[in-house]
């Protein structure tokens, strides 16, 4: 009978080393952008030989989509974290919680406005970004649901998911335009992601007694 194994976790000096690449690649793309991101120059930055990075990334683009990944753990991370129930009056007030958390991600991480809101034509990146947003929708509205009663929501459209994506365009054009997310879009982006979510949750919609566990 066969028997199924599961992926064996990097060992720690391996996690360690891909955690200097990346922390290394994130310095290149905050100080020289795309452009001076090679291989042979995260190499160098994280004080490794070449082929210790190749090691783990056979390609630029390869190590672009863990980084990606890395920054969408941060994002995980902040949908993850406690939401006092009783600060909580309104749907919009826990939507407020959530974007402004993810707006404080997107402000300190360089790396983030640029793989995620940028438009850097990246294939890989993109799709990696899409599948990592559908885990994120999820994990929203696991979060909503947590305080609120959710009504029936389409099964054919990640709702919370593509609130998400149709905030991010509102931020990536103010990172286009100015190369920051400047308060006034920031405000626009969080409306644009209210608006969305309105169209399927009703204005008063009624807050849980207690937070579901």
């Amino acid at each position: 009978m066969s028997r199924t194994v599961s992926p064996r976790k990097p060992r720690a000096s391996s996690q360690t080393r891909i955690a200097l690449i990346l922390a290394a690649a994130r310095e290149l793309l905050r100080e020289q952008g795309f452009a001076g991101l090679t291989i042979y120059a995260v190499a160098e930055r994280a004080d490794i030989p070449p082929s210790s990075v190749y090691h783990f990334f056979a390609s630029v683009p390869a190590l672009l989509e863990a980084l990606t990944a890395d920054i969408h753990a941060a994002f995980r991370d902040c949908l993850l974290q406690p939401v006092e129930h009783q600060s909580l009056q309104h749907w919009h007030d826990l939507s407020r919680i959530v974007e402004q958390r993810m707006l404080a991600i997107y402000a300190a991480d360089s790396a983030a406005r640029q793989l995620i809101l940028a438009q850097h034509g990246l294939a890989e990146v993109t799709q990696a970004d899409r599948q990592h947003d559908l885990e994120l929708g999820r994990l929203m509205q696991q979060l909503f649901e947590r305080h609120f009663p959710l009504p029936q929501l389409p099964e054919d459209v990640d709702v919370f998911a593509l609130a998400m994506e149709l905030g991010d365009r509102v931020y990536a054009r103010s990172v286009q335009l100015h190369g920051e997310i400047t308060p006034r879009l920031a405000e626009e982006g969080m409306r644009v992601f209210d608006a969305y979510l309105g169209l399927y949750l009703p204005p008063a919609l009624p807050k849980r007694e207690q937070p579901l566990t």
